[in-house]
């Protein structure tokens, strides 16, 4: 080869378009921050979750293992599953508030670095993430964060607490008095003084709050990821 010829060369990348490192440095200390922050209140969900599963798996062995327990005992199940869900609901709404700025750094500022295009930096990002510093707020009502919470881990335990109270009714009934028509399981649901109305109210309010608050739900609130259901994004794997 002639060494006079020019070698052609490979186009080199360009320059990042990010050079300010005292600001790409607080940026990712400031990233990193709010990430650490969402994953403790992350833990914070797991445990009352932890506290209503726990709750409901004594509550059902106790139930099933001992004939004399009343089926009753299935509402008080009932009543610690709630506590827990407007517990977790509350831990929810700071969780979320934290995880807005997490998501709002990674579509407005990690992505424009990785993509190295300053363009994607336009728009009032700065200023909205800003005022939520000075002024923190929620980002959702409490009731969308109850529906959420119910949607994603309280509705199965709702049904299993109500399908074991069903079953409760039907495999202990006394001896003496079989099962053989819808009048006669309404009859078994009473329990000492408490008429058989009040148990079946109950039982019916769960349902129908249940039922509405996911449907509720399911029309005004988007999920929190979206599923791979676009044609135009690859299923890809790391």
């Amino acid at each position: 080869m002639n060494p006079s010829e020019s070698i052609p060369l490979r186009p080199a990348e360009p320059a990042p378009a990010f050079s300010d490192v005292v600001y790409g440095n607080v940026m990712s200390h400031f990233y990193r921050g709010e990430l650490g922050r969402i994953m403790i209140w992350r833990q914070r969900l797991d445990v009352t979750t932890t506290w209503a599963l726990t709750s409901t798996t004594t509550i059902l062995t106790v139930a099933f293992s001992f004939r004399d327990v009343p089926h009753v005992i299935f509402f008080f199940s009932l009543i610690v599953v709630s506590m827990m869900l407007w517990i977790e609901a509350r831990r929810y709404r700071f969780y979320d508030a934290y995880r807005a700025r997490v998501r709002m750094l990674e579509a407005h500022f990690i992505m424009p670095v990785v993509m190295q295009n300053r363009d994607l930096l336009e728009g009032e990002w700065r200023k909205l993430v800003s005022q939520d510093l000075l002024v923190p707020a929620y980002k959702i009502s409490r009731l969308e964060a109850v529906a959420r919470r119910l949607k994603r881990n309280y509705a199965l335990l709702y049904a299993v607490t109500l399908i074991a109270w069903v079953t409760k009714i039907i495999l202990h009934a006394p001896p003496g008095n079989p099962i053989e028509s819808v009048a006669d399981f309404y009859d078994l649901m009473a329990v000492g003084r408490l008429p058989s109305w009040a148990v079946a109210s109950s039982f019916s309010l769960t349902v129908a709050m249940i039922i509405s608050m996911l449907i509720w739900l399911a029309r005004r609130s988007d999920s929190e990821v979206q599923e791979f259901g676009e044609r135009d994004r690859a299923r890809w794997k790391i």
